[in-house]
């Protein structure tokens, strides 16, 4: 396949609107802008949040507080039961987790949930362990380890 054969699926590409084109092509006359007026103009429009004069909502809401959402410490979350998918590996890290397409590649931190059951003796290295997750998995004879 090269470039030249690709084509467009039926549907996609829609011809243009062509403007001022008689009073039956639907977009005559006006154009589909009404009559006369600020957002009939070229250029014309008013900007967001503007109501008319009257003060703004935006205007009238204290703005005041703090957000920590910024600062906050997000864990890219893995459950126990999607340990499976590592298949005969044994040892579960952010790097055999993202290459068994568990985790996204390059995920920062890694939290371990307890959902699911583990059926087999894994070592897993982490970031964070709920309490559940880290029962299981040592029940299941495997071995817990707390990265950094």
């Amino acid at each position: 396949m090269r470039l030249h054969n690709l084509k467009n699926t039926p549907g996609a590409v829609h011809r243009r609107k062509r403007l001022g084109n008689g009073e039956s092509s639907g977009t005559g006359k006006t154009c589909g802008k009404g009559h006369k007026g600020q957002k009939a103009r070229s250029g014309g429009g008013i900007r967001i949040g503007f109501e008319g004069g009257q003060m703004p909502l935006y205007r009238k809401l204290p703005h005041r507080g703090f957000s920590n959402a910024q600062f906050a410490t997000n864990y890219e979350v893995v459950n126990v039961g999607e340990l499976e998918k590592l298949g005969d590996e044994a040892e579960a890290n952010p790097d055999t987790l993202a290459k068994a397409g568990v985790l996204r590649a390059g995920s920062k931190l890694v939290k371990v949930l307890g959902t699911g059951e583990v059926s087999k003796a894994y070592k897993v290295s982490a970031h964070k362990f709920s309490a559940s997750a880290k029962e299981k998995i040592e029940k299941a004879g495997g071995e817990v380890t707390v990265l950094s």
